[in-house]
């Protein structure tokens, strides 16, 4: 692994560099001994506050952290309020230490930051700014939190070219550090095909991510021919786009749309060799948004891991004419079609394979939709953000995902979340929410231009939801509580 130290970046930088606008409602300068979360300064009790990403000032606005300690009711505004910051593609808590943002930057190395509780003033401010590989997943794994993709290698190769790697960032909360490690990603689940990672859960002492496949490369397609189930899918035309786009010579979707692939670590580090758990009851597990890849495995509070399924597979066409991207000339593109629907299964906690007892169709139940993302809430209820008009309207970035519903793992029941929720059609975006106390607390922004965004608090055991906290601001991102002493 080699190794990179995190570049720290206190408010006094950013009051020099002019990186960011201070919007705090503090008068204090900052001096040497008296900036924000100095360790040499004596706290005499813990201080704990809701931290709210929300974007203000429209198109060409800014992101602001704002605090509260209520998120129940009232109204907060980021006007003369809070920190302004860079705006960011993913978030994550790591506990109530730090809240980090991840700008996403196409092929490129992302830049970082991570955000703590100032015990003096109770606001966020910015602790540490760092760059990382490209980033198409996230989440913690012990002192750490963790970023994953696939990209570009520079070791193996053959007439194809250069073998893919799965590229691993560990940024360590308790140092400062980070590490980077990379793993071979061809033939990782040995049927010869490229994946990526979707989503870490810890639990059990493990850590769990989805396996996704996603074809063949073009070294994988002359290293592993054995392992090409159909001539035809490989590519002889240029077509596709962004992190889609193909050349002649590789198979650009997955042999293996109707199964699902669990990796399971035991250790700290992905140098370590998983148990792969497999099953043929659902699609591959993650949900999708251009080159991200969703975290849809969870946790409940037994330890038994829950694994989701939106039945991407469907969406391939087994063919379609495609024109070439560089001559014109028309050409059939060939793919595996899936079959199976929207779907969970489950490992119990203690197992490293599939409860073959338990299957569930999420499109038997609630408004027959598949599911986008999801998260768990308490015990074993989970919020799921469904696709609102069925699994003929999933493909695409613009597909309306504006329903939630509420998941129990043990009752395999799903109800569609409407009491004390607006209306779907005036639903413009969900942000990431945050479990607390037993309640999911969503971020909703609505279309009708008469409400701002509002944290909604949601009861999984009743399936009702209840307005709190207005932001007068033009969208939120996400939430958490950090704690500072």
């Amino acid at each position: 692994m080699k190794k990179q130290q995190f570049a720290w970046a206190l408010a006094t930088a950013f009051l020099t560099s002019g990186l960011m606008t201070a919007c705090s409602d503090s008068d204090d300068p900052v001096t040497p001994g008296n900036e924000p979360g100095n360790p040499d300064e004596p706290s005499t009790e813990a201080v704990s506050r809701y931290v709210i990403a929300a974007q203000s000032g429209g198109d060409n606005g800014a992101t602001y952290l704002v605090t509260t300690d209520n998120l129940d009711s009232g109204t907060l505004t980021t006007i003369g309020n809070g920190e302004e910051t860079e705006s960011g593609s993913n978030w994550i808590h790591y506990g109530e230490k730090y809240l980090f943002n991840f700008q996403y930057n196409d092929g490129a190395q992302g830049t970082g930051f991570a955000y703590a509780l100032d015990a003096k003033t109770g606001n966020a401010y910015e602790a540490r700014r760092y760059t990382y590989n490209r980033t198409t997943t996230y989440g913690t794994w012990g002192e750490n939190v963790i970023t994953a993709s696939t990209n570009n290698g520079n070791q193996e190769q053959n007439e194809g070219g250069y073998a893919k790697y799965l590229q691993f960032n560990y940024l360590n909360a308790s140092t400062g550090n980070t590490t980077t490690g990379s793993h071979l990603a061809e033939n990782f689940l040995g049927n010869g095909e490229i994946v990526s990672f979707a989503g870490f859960e810890e639990a059990n002492g493990k850590l769990y991510t989805s396996v996704v496949p996603m074809g063949m490369s073009h070294y994988g397609v002359l290293e592993y021919a054995d392992q090409i189930t159909d001539p035809k899918l490989v590519t002889d035309h240029n077509g596709g786009s962004g992190s889609g786009a193909y050349t002649p010579g590789q198979i650009p979707s997955t042999q293996y749309p109707d199964k699902a692939f669990i990796a399971i670590y035991d250790g700290d580090s992905f140098d370590d060799t998983p148990v792969i758990a497999e099953t043929d009851k659902i699609g591959y597990a993650c949900g999708r948004m251009r080159s991200q890849y969703y975290q849809t495995i969870w946790a409940a509070d037994n330890g038994d891991l829950y694994v989701f399924s939106p039945g991407y597979g469907r969406t391939a066409k087994a063919e379609e004419q495609v024109e070439d991207k560089q001559d014109g000339t028309t050409h059939t593109l060939y793919k595996v079609q899936g079959q199976l629907p929207s779907g969970v299964v489950r490992i119990k906690a203690g197992e490293t394979s599939f409860d073959e007892s338990y299957y569930v169709n999420l499109e038997s139940l609630g408004n027959k939709n598949p599911m986008f993302r999801c998260w768990h809430i308490t015990e074993d209820y989970f919020l799921l953000q469904m696709y609102s008009e069925g699994a003929d309207n999933m493909s695409g970035t613009t597909a309306p995902r504006n329903e939630l519903a509420i998941f129990k793992g043990e009752d395999q029941s799903l109800t569609v979340l409407t009491d004390g929720m607006p209306s779907a059609d005036v639903i413009s975006s969900f942000g990431v929410p945050f479990s607390d106390n037993g309640y999911a607390y969503m971020p909703v922004t609505v279309n009708d231009n008469s409400s701002r965004p509002a944290i909604y608090k949601i009861d999984p055991k009743t399936a009702t939801a209840t307005k709190g906290l207005t932001l007068e601001a033009d969208g939120v991102s996400a939430l958490c509580r950090l704690t500072a002493e």
